[in-house]
């Protein structure tokens, strides 16, 4: 008895070491496999690029800037993936990019997008700003910097162009509507504010948001704290041309509305796990709300936005939102920074975002031969 219990004990024991002997086997062969083939593709590259760097040393008569054909080789590289949002960011195109977030720069202060047809299109000026002062206008198509088309050039280079010294000045040729009209504005330190207020007729709030910026979700709560103590609760949040910004900002922008346990979003990875982000405010804002958006409301506002409609917290007006559904992390890389679309984000509701956006509860068109907003009068007409 006592001899085939040790026996079924060792069998026990040898069925372990075999099977974790074979599972080791099996991971390293599939390791070795992977490893083999990253380092198969790595030397490929390698040997590609030692090719044409021989051959350009040959015959290319010009000057050959190494560290310039170094960061273009890598930005194509990641240009590959053929993804709007993935790119490796240089180390100047890093430093725009962490100043759009926390601080000010100097330029001319405009917000810029790209459409399908590659128009480089004036999402809206910075109040106060240079751009503003010129009269640039949200919607106008810059089609030539100091004189050079725009026919060919993408957002990046266009915004380089436009940035320089202070003191300097641009030439913009922009085209509005049927019109081509030329601007020289001035590059200045452009204070970027991401938001501003008013009280209007009927007292009714009114908050503009430009970005999601770092602290605007506790400056939007001031402000509507401020409309609570002078009596106001009826409030209406402008986003439109809002092109987004840092999504903790906006989570925390939705919270303010979104009561505790309640889903704000639903992101999901690269395996597709889904991850819910839900609202832990267990006093959220008591005050009656009207969003206003547009074809220009994009990424962290569509978060904004689906978060409050979904939720039933807020009513949303305007036409639909941009449909940028995915978010990207920005990872400092060499001098710069390979920013890379790491999650796909839905509405509370599970409804998808990306290429689609978010249709508004009341579809208001704004009529841009008319003086009047239509869009900002039927928000107070539902706040009245």
């Amino acid at each position: 008895m006592e001899s085939s219990k040790k026996e079924k004990i060792y069998k026990v024991i040898m069925l372990i070491l075999v099977t974790a002997t074979v599972t080791f086997m099996i991971t390293s062969i599939g390791m070795y496999n992977y490893f083999v083939r990253l380092s198969d593709d790595t030397e490929t590259i390698a040997k590609k690029l030692e090719t044409v760097k021989k051959e350009l040393e040959k015959y290319y008569i010009g000057d050959i800037d190494t560290q310039s054909m170094t960061e273009t080789a890598i930005k194509g590289y990641v240009a590959g993936l053929k993804d709007d949002y993935s790119e490796y960011l240089t180390k100047e195109e890093y430093e725009e990019l962490l100043i759009s977030i926390t601080g000010d720069y100097v330029g001319i202060g405009i917000y810029m997008s790209q459409d399908v047809e590659g128009n480089i299109i004036v999402v809206s000026p910075i109040v106060g700003s240079p751009a503003e002062e010129a009269g640039l206008q949200a919607g106008d198509i810059i089609t030539a910097i100091n004189g050079e088309s725009c026919s060919e050039m993408d957002l990046d280079t266009a915004s380089s162009k436009i940035k320089g010294q202070e003191g300097t000045t641009v030439k913009l040729e922009i085209l509005r509507e049927n019109e081509t009209l030329n601007k020289t504005v001035e590059r200045r330190t452009v204070e970027i504010q991401d938001s501003k207020t008013e009280i209007l007729e009927g007292n009714i709030g009114y908050i503009q948001l430009i970005t999601f910026d770092e602290g605007c979700a506790d400056n939007v709560e001031q402000y509507l704290l401020d409309f609570q103590n002078q009596g106001i609760n009826s409030v209406i949040i402008d986003l439109r041309d809002n092109t987004g910004g840092v999504v903790t900002e906006a989570i925390d922008f939705a919270e303010l509305f979104v009561k505790r346990g309640d889903i704000i979003m639903r992101s999901y990875n690269k395996a597709d796990n889904v991850t819910l982000t839900k609202s832990n405010n267990t006093k959220p804002v008591d005050m009656e709300i009207v969003i206003l958006v547009n074809e220009y409301s994009a990424s962290a506002t569509e978060i904004v936005t689906a978060a409050l409609k979904d939720n039933e917290v807020a009513t949303i007006v305007g036409t639909t939102t941009y449909g940028k559904g995915v978010m990207q992390e920005v990872m400092p890389l060499f001098d710069g920074a390979l920013k890379v679309t790491i999650e796909e984000f839905k509405t509370p509701n599970g409804n998808e975002i990306n290429n689609i956006g978010i249709m508004p509860d009341e579809l208001v068109e704004d009529n841009i031969e008319t003086e009047e907003d239509e869009q900002l009068q039927r928000a107070i007409e539902i706040l009245k």
